[in-house]
């Protein structure tokens, strides 16, 4: 399967990005992260991490949405199987 490289699928959005466009904190993230409410990161090396666009976009619109914390979980569950899997959609 070609994904295009600049398909949101393939942009990686760092920290301080995810602070910007879902409004949380830092703390916030993790703990959301923790909680299966927010995709965990991806490694980009020893000390860096980042968050596929697609898929911080995805529970943004869900949060939009009125999506309740069970449905956002599901959500972030078939992401992270998607990622897991190779499947970008």
């Amino acid at each position: 399967m070609f994904i295009s490289l600049d398909s949101p699928a393939c942009v990686l959005w760092r920290r301080k990005h995810v602070q910007a466009v879902t409004g949380l904190s830092r703390s916030s993230i993790y703990l959301r992260i923790t909680q299966g409410l927010l995709p965990s990161p991806v490694p980009l090396g020893a000390r860096a991490v980042g968050w596929p666009q697609a898929e911080i976009e995805a529970v943004n619109r869900a949060r939009i949405a009125g999506h309740d914390d069970a449905a956002i979980r599901v959500l972030v569950n078939d992401l992270l199987a998607q990622r897991t899997a190779g499947g970008a959609r």
